[in-house]
């Protein structure tokens, strides 16, 4: 998931209606209709939709980000790179399990074994900890469907788990009484499959085919007979341009650059699996990994699916529609038809419609490596969260799972930890919305653009007491500077004397999980006395408006 996109400039060039009238592969309806209700599949019609206030006063949720690429822990991303000789992930594989053109990926399936997994336990403890809603993953860029898939035979009720991951999960997310999302990626699998037709250029098996040449035909007498390896991989086609370049596909991420482009067989088949697990499960969120939407702009594949979420959303509650849909890189007409998805990062700036920034305690996918190496701290998921409340939006926290469906002791910790720091300062965040300014500070005033997607998060390993972020409720405005001050004396510039932001005289403040505190204000800011710090992460000032 994490990548460095440069996205192709042709993308947003001219006017929505002019690139929706250029599509160059359409979707059929024939097995999957869209759902008709309030929305066509257009950015006009799109564009009257009104982000649910659940999701407004949310402002946090927990993802499980886990499927087959955990079985081996090498991280992120394991089903391609384990094909790019030389990489760690490569020389983990062939040193562990065989050489990609005698065990792919095909092979690495039915060891997903999920045998210590317990969703109701799980979202539970994700509700515990402070979640407000939870995501799950439907798909990855492996195009392995887990669910009961009508359409992808590679699927967890057929191979691995033998279970209804999907299904498991969202019965989970209704008892806990938490909104349900679903995130699909497979429609990426078309050029991040690519590297399964290499072939070493050294060694002793230099020049012989990995896997991703297999069909049918070759399974006769293996476990996998019946079953079509390019129903998995995708790549009966021409190659993307530069296709031996690694790096390429993030270039061709909007399928610019180059990219392959996906047959109307390939499209509707990921539009048919969307629908089937809409029409199935009912989210209350849908995510996906692309640029605006998927197959946008080549396609109408992703208006159509968004167009049915709503009308489906909206005609099983009855017109209490509770749908939210993401999409990366958006435009301001984008962001009012879908909600923007920043991938580990934030905006320098309030944003007018409500956002969200999904991030990771470590790598998207279970890692050893990072396990060694510690995830984020309790300290910086805070700080994060903080920081997106202010600007008007959302943190999707992924917790890698390993495959057998449990976290480890040291993510226990730290989410443990998160869950006391909510526990005692969670009115500061849930259903609050943003202030006249977002905060104060050294990077508040220098601002940290963001790359791509995101990926300016770095931000908050710089950040200390000086560093203050507002948010407010009708009642109360709070104020959380982004560490305790070491002398114990914190001053919040922006609330001096006769501040333009906050006219009344401040005569006492409330230390959230502590009581009232003793203040001093004057053209300098507002001075306070703090105690000896109740929490190892920050203090929540409040304020009686």
């Amino acid at each position: 998931m994490k990548r460095t996109l440069i996205v192709a400039m042709w993308l947003f060039a001219g006017t929505n209606a002019a690139i929706a009238q250029d599509y160059k592969v359409t979707v059929t309806e024939e097995d999957e209709p869209m759902e008709r209700g309030d929305f066509e599949p257009t950015w006009e019609s799109l564009g009257t939709y009104e982000t649910p206030e659940w999701f407004r006063d949310a402002k946090f949720g927990i993802w499980a980000h886990w499927g087959p690429q955990c079985v081996e822990a090498s991280g992120d991303w394991m089903a391609r790179k384990m094909y790019l000789e030389g990489s760690y992930q490569y020389k983990y594989h062939v040193e562990h399990y065989g050489h990609p053109s005698e065990f792919g990926f095909k092979d690495v399936l039915p060891l997903f074994k999920a045998e210590r997994w317990h969703p109701d336990s799980l979202v539970a403890y994700y509700k515990r900890v402070g979640a407000r809603y939870f995501f799950a993953l439907g798909n990855h860029h492996d195009n392995y469907d887990l669910w009961d898939s009508k359409y992808q035979p590679w699927n967890s009720m057929n191979i691995g788990p033998k279970r209804d991951v999907l299904g498991e999960w969202a019965e989970a997310a209704k008892n806990a009484g938490l909104p349900f999302g679903i995130s699909l990626h497979a429609d990426h699998a078309w050029t991040w499959y690519e590297p399964s037709r290499r072939y070493d250029r050294s060694g002793k098996k230099m020049g012989v085919p990995y896997d991703g040449w297999l069909t049918k035909a070759d399974g006769i007498g293996k476990w996998w007979e019946g079953l079509d390896p390019q129903d998995l991989y995708a790549q009966d086609h021409e190659p993307s341009r530069a296709t031996w370049a690694d790096g390429m596909i993030h270039n061709q991420w909007a399928w610019g650059e180059g990219a392959s482009l996906p047959s109307q067989g390939f499209v509707t088949n990921f539009y048919n699996r969307t629908l089937d697990a809409i029409n199935r499960y009912n989210p209350d969120l849908l995510y996906f990994d692309a640029t605006v939407m998927p197959f946008y702009p080549i396609s109408d594949a992703g208006l159509k699916i968004a167009a049915h979420f709503y009308n489906h959303n909206g005609n099983v509650r009855k017109g209490e529609m509770s749908a939210v849909m993401f999409g990366k890189i958006l435009d301001e007409q984008q962001r009012k038809a879908i909600t923007w998805d920043v991938e580990r990062g934030a905006p320098s700036e309030i944003v007018p419609e409500p956002w969200q920034t999904c991030t990771c305690l470590g790598d998207w996918h279970y890692n050893t490596r990072t396990y060694e190496k510690g995830y984020k701290s309790a300290t910086l998921v805070v700080r994060q969260l903080v920081d997106i409340v202010s600007k008007n939006g959302n943190l999707l926290l992924s917790v890698p799972l390993r495959a057998d469906g449990t976290f480890d002791e040291k993510e226990k910790a730290v989410l443990d930890e998160l869950g006391q720091w909510l526990k005692t300062n969670g009115e500061s965040i849930y259903g609050t919305r943003p202030w006249a300014v977002f905060g104060e500070g050294p990077v508040a005033e220098k601002g940290v653009a963001i790359k791509a997607q995101g990926f300016n998060d770095g931000q908050y390993r710089k950040m200390d007491s000086r560093e203050i972020r507002f948010n407010q409720t009708k009642k109360y405005l709070y104020a959380t500077p982004m560490a305790w001050p070491k002398d114990g004396k914190l001053t919040i510039a922006t609330l001096a004397a006769g501040s333009k932001h906050f006219a009344k005289k401040i005569k006492s403040v409330y230390l959230l999980g502590y009581g009232k505190l003793k203040v001093m204000q004057d053209d300098g800011g507002l001075h306070i006395e703090l105690p000896k710090a109740t929490n190892r992460i920050a203090p929540v000032i409040r304020i009686k408006k």
